[in-house]
């Protein structure tokens, strides 16, 4: 926000955290883990050395650095993707879910066990 005349703030839109309109990358989902790479050096956006700040503790999903910057996804994305370009985030892919195993092999598995244990138990089968 900016100090108006009469002590009233006014409000700075959230685009104007950024040097672009558009991010410079398209893989960057609200997923992406992002890291820092150093402390943030001199000649930053504001928002860029926020994010960094931020950073310093750990690694961030974006949505994550989203929500604690206050700042739009979008936004976001370009700020990342800015300082994934000066080498001073480094953006990783979410790591994909493991595939289950399929429902028949479970099923297989489920009665073989319920067989064994009546095999064990004496029950008939």
């Amino acid at each position: 926000m900016r100090q108006h005349r009469g002590g009233r703030r006014e409000m700075v839109p959230a685009y104007a955290a950024t040097t672009r309109a558009e991010p410079t990358r398209n893989s960057l989902d609200a997923l992406t883990i992002i890291r820092s790479l150093g402390s943030p050096p001199a000649g930053l956006t504001p928002a860029q050395h926020r994010l960094l700040t931020v950073l310093e503790g750990g690694a961030l999903t974006l949505v994550d650095a989203s929500r604690l910057l206050r700042l739009p996804l979008g936004v976001v994305r370009i700020v990342v993707s800015e300082l994934v370009d000066q080498d001073l985030i480094l953006a990783r892919a979410p790591i994909p879910q493991a595939q289950g195993p399929d429902t028949d092999t479970l099923r297989r598995v489920l009665d073989g066990l319920r067989q064994a244990a009546r095999d064990e138990a004496g029950l008939p089968r």
